[in-house]
């Protein structure tokens, strides 16, 4: 039986959600690829689970997927198997990307952090995007704007990861030894505060999400947040917002 939840968030937005963990098998974390379908009926999707059968159908009965999204330096080891069944899908990454193992094998039709802030590369109009250079990963929000959604990859966890392992056998515990990093803990704002490199440019990405109109944030890593998605927001990043 497959392990893989596949849920619509609203008309134009579905996820699929995966048992993933890290640190040997001990860290639970989830993992999650965000579909949206474009209002030209084309598809644009975080690629950060694999391309399963129920996965490709789904993906397949959207529309036709025009944009790959690789949001952080981390999320990758899937980028192979998505390219192959859509060879002609534009491929975005961001910086340091290209010099991954798996990631090394693909031509990238975009990368933010080397390409010009001014670049757009087609679904500006409908997702807007701020790319977190001071971050230790490199990180990209997404901010779809007719469903007011925020995607993220890395940059906000909702532990423990109950959706995403609800058709495991592993459970979606976190055990003692690990912190549990949802929005409102302190191990959340200890966490982004220590992967922020440059914390000038932490605070005015911080602040630009903050500006969002969005009302729930689907995270790769953890349940999506339904309620009071700003105030989770602004709770994970108070110390660069205050």
């Amino acid at each position: 039986m497959s392990d893989i939840v596949i849920r619509q968030i609203t008309p134009e937005v579905t996820i699929f959600s995966r048992p993933f963990t890290r640190f040997f098998g001990l860290f639970p974390m989830g993992g999650r690829s965000t579909a949206v379908k474009l209002s030209d009926g084309s598809v644009w999707v975080v690629a950060s689970t694999p391309l399963s059968p129920e996965t490709k159908e789904t993906v397949d009965n959207m529309g036709i997927v025009k944009y790959i999204i690789a949001p952080d330096v981390d999320h990758h080891l899937f980028l192979s198997e998505w390219k192959k069944a859509y060879p002609e899908a534009r491929l975005i990454g961001v910086q340091g990307l290209p010099d991954k193992m798996e990631s090394h094998r693909w031509k990238y039709d975009g990368l933010y952090g080397i390409d010009s802030s001014e670049t757009r590369y087609g679904f500006e109009d409908e997702i807007q995007s701020c790319y977190f250079s001071g971050f230790s990963k490199k990180d990209v929000a997404f901010l779809h704007i007719p469903s007011k959604t925020l995607i993220v990859a890395d940059l906000i966890f909702n532990l423990p990861a109950n959706e995403q392992f609800s058709k495991s056998k592993t459970s979606s515990k976190i055990p003692f030894l690990f912190p549990k990093l949802e929005p409102y803990g302190k191990a959340m704002r200890d966490f982004v505060w220590g992967e922020g490199k440059n914390k000038d440019e932490m605070r005015k990405d911080a602040k630009t999400v903050a500006s969002w109109d969005f009302e729930r944030i689907i995270p790769c890593h953890g349940d999506v947040i339904e309620n009071d998605a700003k105030k989770a927001w602004e709770s994970a990043y108070s110390r660069y917002l205050s």
